[in-house]
């Protein structure tokens, strides 16, 4: 045992062992950190990385949450009592079949604490969202990853991946990173093949996006074992509130509530989340502008000769060679992307979906990038001859 100072021993050795091999999520650096580092003004970066809201957050929502600032000094409500009413008039569902949490990231944990343990199995996709993976081995749990085909979740390789020792599968439809979305009818026909020991996570955080998301509601049901996840980071804007819920049948629920932390959204997230349920002009708009932006970015990488997976979500996947590299170089430029050498894919950029401009710009340091990084490849040849 390592000892410190007074001969007391490392807190390294009291640390459980899981804690000591866990891999630590890396997000996207904020504007201003870039703007530090790289001596750029914060006014002229945009952020392309995070899969955010580039028209800002709802109106509604953030008079709301101005409203909730007046009262910082009451707790929130514990219960979330008000934005799971909302929320279950929309699902039509029952409060009781809804949590709520400090983004979708505390449920996938909260499921953690639920159903996973050392000798537990959880199936996901690779890639896919990394936090599956992070709850899985925080928890003891093994991960049993299955590649995705085409850039698309096989539904089939998937099931033959569970085994008597599987608790959680976890699909997410948009993928991140991928954007590539499975069907409505293969996706219920997966989830009834699973066996009843199986809980089948479905993480739906693009669905806003999309024009027809396959509703998974006749599952719950049936009375099978699935949860829901959707968020208020993405279309409605509010990443920074970190407001998330999950649903399910009331069991599956009652089981999430009985490990969730009193108070764990805030007021102003609370509120913020629903006004913004009613801002259904905003969720209008941000579909539109996704829907040219996506075109918009597919169309330049085309013309640019890259490959891209087509996407449903609002970022796109595309192929730039030494991805790290062209990272850098764009982020010095003042553009922010996310590479993709942690999922896998190195010679992968994703691009979120910008307004027109920041999209138009994007594609301009781009094309000048890989003109340049053409043009010194031809001279380095020239050189070699």
């Amino acid at each position: 045992m390592k000892t410190t100072e007074g001969s007391l021993p490392a807190l390294s050795d009291l640390a459980r062992p899981e804690v000591l091999t866990q891999p630590v999520y890396e997000p996207g650096k904020p504007i201003e950190d870039v703007a530090r580092e790289l001596g750029l003004d914060p006014g002229s970066i945009i952020k392309l990385a995070s899969n955010e809201n580039p028209l800002g957050a709802s109106p509604a929502a953030l008079e709301a949450a101005s409203r909730a600032l007046r009262s910082l000094e009451l707790y929130p409500d514990g219960g979330a009592v008000r934005l799971r009413a909302k929320l279950a008039r929309k699902l039509g569902l029952a409060p009781e079949q809804i949590a709520v949490g400090n983004g979708s990231n505390e449920i996938l944990e909260l499921l953690g604490h639920v159903f996973l343990g050392p000798g537990v199995e959880a199936v996901m996709g690779a890639p896919a969202f990394a936090v599956y993976k992070l709850v899985t081995l925080l928890f003891g749990g093994r991960v049993v990853e299955v590649p995705l085909v085409n850039h698309r979740h096989d539904l089939d390789a998937l099931r033959a991946a569970v085994t008597d020792r599987t608790r959680l599968v976890f699909l997410p439809s948009p993928n991140n990173p991928t954007g590539t979305a499975n069907d409505e009818a293969e996706i219920l026909g997966f989830a009834r093949s699973l066996p009843p020991h199986v809980v089948f996570v479905y993480d739906e955080a693009y669905a806003e996006y999309m024009e027809n998301p396959p509703d998974l509601r006749p599952l719950i049901a049936e009375g099978r074992p699935v949860v829901c996840l959707r968020t208020f980071s993405k279309i409605y804007g509010l990443a920074g509130l970190r407001l998330g819920y999950g649903y399910g049948s009331r069991e599956m629920i009652a089981l999430l509530q009985r490990v969730r932390q009193p108070f764990n959204v805030n007021a102003v997230a609370l509120a913020a989340g629903e006004a913004a349920l009613d801002d259904v002009d905003f969720v209008a708009r941000s579909c539109a502008s996704n829907t040219a932006g996506l075109a918009q970015l597919e169309a330049g990488f085309a013309e640019l000769g890259l490959e891209f997976v087509p996407s449903v979500a609002n970022f796109v996947t595309v192929k730039v060679g030494a991805g790290a590299e062209v990272f850098a170089r764009l982020q010095a430029a003042g553009v922010i992307v996310r590479p993709m050498g942690g999922y896998g894919m190195p010679e992968w950029v994703r691009v979120s979906v910008g307004t027109r401009e920041q999209n138009d710009r994007l594609l301009a340091e781009l094309a000048r990038i890989l003109h340049q990084a053409k043009g010194a490849g031809a001279a380095r040849a020239a050189r070699e001859a």
